[in-house]
């Protein structure tokens, strides 16, 4: 497969420790603060764009993402455009969650708008079974798991940060891989 090197994924994923991972404390993770507003650019995860058009996202990841330069992923993309074909075109809610995410959708410009190669892909791939296996992740996690490992390498690649709510899986992946980096939020 051009781009991808099998024998280079294989050899980084020597990383796997073999045991269960178990979720640092809040008190040990990068948690956004008020210092934390301005800053390298950033990778939204999916949860930042629902969380937006809910009307829960906190006051100070709106100032961060008014302040940073924010870049998309197509995996986020993914995910949005997932949950519209979940949506029951019956449900009276329905029209309007997707003329929502319609709309985010259209906001994201095409110059910030990434999509993972084939590397990232193949390695994403690698590290999410490796934590699928590690943390024994049922079938409903193990598709989260991938969509998570890739939207992390894809921001690793970039030299961009993660901004996300996940802090299980992406502590997890973080603890996999330290050199990712990750800014949580509650």
């Amino acid at each position: 497969m051009a781009g991808f090197d099998i024998d280079a994924a294989l050899r980084w994923a020597r990383l796997d420790p073999r045991r269960p991972l178990e979720r640092r404390p809040d008190a040990d993770l990068p948690l956004v603060t008020a210092a934390d507003v301005a800053g390298s650019p950033l990778l939204l995860d999916t949860c930042v764009y629902i969380h937006q058009l809910q009307g829960r996202l906190p006051e100070l990841i709106a100032q961060l993402i008014e302040v940073r330069q924010i870049n998309h992923s197509s995996i986020a993309l993914q995910e949005l455009l997932h949950t519209v074909g979940v949506l029951n075109p019956a449900d009276a809610r329905t029209q309007a969650a997707v003329a929502a995410i319609r709309t985010l959708v259209q906001a994201m410009p095409d110059h910030r708008l990434f999509t993972p190669d084939a590397d990232v892909l193949g390695r994403a791939a690698l590290l999410a079974g490796i934590l699928c296996r590690l943390q024994g992740y049922g079938r409903d996690g193990r598709l989260r798991a991938l969509m998570d490992a890739t939207l992390f390498l894809q921001a690793h690649k970039l030299g961009l940060t993660v901004l996300t709510a996940n802090l299980r899986d992406f502590d997890y992946l973080q603890q996999l891989m330290p050199t990712g980096r990750v800014l949580f939020y509650r």
